[in-house]
């Protein structure tokens, strides 16, 4: 699997689920009525921590435990539930049906480094789609202005004296 908190997860982590009924690998705190899709996504955060604290882990030569890593890993999962609902309600409150960037400013408005970085990205991005956009508008100038084949400029003439 690569990260070696994970080594033997099959061993410790493999138990009866109550909301499938059936043996099977599981994210640290799988609880009944979650569905599928959670309990991936909360494995796929669970996997993701583990990563990223080993590699603290053997920069700081430090050790985390496997509790301390599936307390992060529930911790960030439900910080990412907030944040969804918080970034729903704004987009709700502006009555729209879309979350758009600057719902995520103002989710990270606390975090100035953050809210730098997001900022930076957005405007690289607007800039970036402006350039796509104005690429496009010069090639279908340039499209229109090509002249018309002889046969086309005909059909076209007879078409235009017939109405």
């Amino acid at each position: 699997m690569g990260c070696e908190h994970l080594e033997g997860i099959q061993a410790k982590h493999v138990a009866r689920c109550p909301a499938r009924g059936r043996r099977d690998v599981r994210a640290p705190s799988c609880r009944r009525g979650d569905g599928l899709r959670t309990w991936r996504l909360k494995a796929a955060v669970h996997y993701t921590v583990g990563c990223l604290c080993e590699e603290v882990a053997s920069d700081r030569e430090i050790r985390f435990s496997k509790q301390t890593i599936a307390a992060i890993s529930e911790l960030t999962f439900r910080q990412c539930e907030n944040f969804a609902k918080d970034l729903e309600m704004f987009a709700r409150h502006a009555k729209r049906s879309t979350i758009n960037t600057e719902d995520v400013k103002l989710l990270a408005r606390r975090s100035n480094s953050l809210l730098k970085y997001i900022t930076e990205k957005s405007e690289e991005l607007a800039q970036f789609n402006s350039e796509q956009r104005a690429k496009k508008k010069k090639k279908l100038e340039e499209e229109n202005q090509k002249p018309v084949e002889p046969a086309e400029a005909a059909a076209a003439k007879k078409d235009n004296s017939s109405l």
